[in-house]
């Protein structure tokens, strides 16, 4: 019997540090998330000191330099790190996937040294806690249309104007923010916790993500010293580039929530027996399962042969949005049919895949929806963009 979640032995490409790393974190999910996370998210509350747990891990900007806090490991690490916290839950994916691609990744690329050295450190810890303010009321699949103002008053800054759906926001003790100056180009800002007219309500009533705080970020004429402002880029290449980075990280993460899900559902199809045998010997069930782990299996190549390429610094935006959106399709399709061998209890929280499909409802949406993503491939395939 092959039950192994690694079909075409992959792991056999990774490195001895590859499986240490990826073992590492998959003990401290186990001892550290699954305990709690149901409870986490039946009362819509975070997972108590999340951020330093993780930062103790390495999981916070793990291909940061060690200079600055990091721990200079590569991007396969990354991505197995990353499936390892969605397995546990796709809201401590999401916190360590933003504090390290859109938060630290902006700071350590677009940054000043003074910059990197002030608050890299202190996000790879944990003991900060950043935030990423790029969605609008206005504008989510269309950033370029951004009302976010920065303004030059004397020598500072003003800035005004509002992002929505920003994970972590509640708690953050800084954003990156990205808004547009009097000349029309977009700056990322570093907003810190404290500064007047800074405030970061927060989203109330999710039927997703709720073991993850999420809010808004609202500026009202916040000012900005120049020391606070990201000198190295000024237009929308930079949070394009964080949203690369993030959606990589994504196309690993979602693998660890569809092979939680199929793990479930195939210890259960083994252990429960209905007219006299156990469910895992219907053939309909066996399709559900020999689907289920084709499909994680098909996500893995394509996540590995990603990772070399983000390795040599060949992978492109458009690669990384097929693998986005391919990967979360995969996991929530599996999420909601494993439900099904469950029966009933597939919806209560003893098994993780209602928690799992909802979550992923929010995945399949943010860093690109579904749909835009299947455009970002139809223009690089016809050479034609569908979004004017």
């Amino acid at each position: 019997m092959n039950n192994t979640t690694d079909y075409f032995n992959i792991d056999a490409l990774l490195t001895p540090e590859h499986l240490l790393i990826r073992q590492s974190v998959r003990d401290f999910v186990d001892a550290e998330i699954k305990p709690v996370i149901d409870q986490c998210a039946h009362e819509h509350k975070d997972i108590p000191n999340l951020m330093q747990k993780l930062g103790a891990i390495g999981a916070l900007g793990p291909y940061i330099p060690e200079e600055y806090g990091g721990a200079g490991l590569d991007q396969m690490a990354y991505g197995l790190i990353m499936q390892e916290l969605e397995r546990g839950d796709s809201a401590v994916r999401s916190a360590a996937s933003v504090q390290s691609s859109l938060v630290m990744y902006p700071i350590y690329t677009y940054g000043s040294e003074e910059q990197k050295c002030k608050f890299l450190p202190s996000l790879a810890s944990g003991s900060f806690v950043g935030s990423f303010g790029l969605t609008e009321p206005n504008h989510g699949s269309n950033p370029g249309g951004m009302e976010t103002r920065l303004t030059k008053n004397g020598d500072h800054y003003h800035l005004n104007g509002a992002k929505m759906w920003i994970t972590n926001s509640p708690i953050c003790d800084l954003a990156v923010v990205w808004a547009r100056d009097e000349e029309g180009k977009i700056r990322g800002v570093i907003v810190e916790r404290g500064m007047a007219g800074f405030s970061t309500p927060e989203t109330k009533n999710k039927w997703s993500l709720r073991a993850s705080q999420t809010g808004e970020l609202v500026f009202e004429n916040v000012v900005i010293r120049e020391e606070n402002i990201l000198p190295h880029v000024n237009s929308l290449r930079g949070p394009l580039s964080c949203l690369n980075s993030a959606r990589y990280g994504i196309s690993w993460g979602v693998i660890g929530a569809a092979i939680d899900c199929y793990e479930t559902a195939l210890t259960y199809a083994l252990e429960r027996t209905q007219f006299g045998k156990p469910i895992a010997s219907f053939q309909l069930q066996q399709k559900k399962l020999a689907e289920f782990i084709t499909e994680i299996t098909k996500a893995q190549l394509l996540c590995w042969r990603l990772g070399t390429l983000k390795n040599e610094d060949k992978a492109t935006p458009e690669q990384i949005s097929m693998a986005k959106r391919n990967n979360v399709k995969m996991a929530i399709d599996i999420a909601r049919e494993s439900r099904q061998i469950l029966g009933a209890m597939g919806i209560v929280g003893d098994y993780p895949m209602m928690r799992h499909a909802a979550n992923l409802e929010s995945v399949i949406t943010y860093e690109g929806t579904h749909d835009v993503h299947l455009l970002i491939t139809g223009a690089d395939i016809t050479g034609i963009s569908a979004f004017v």
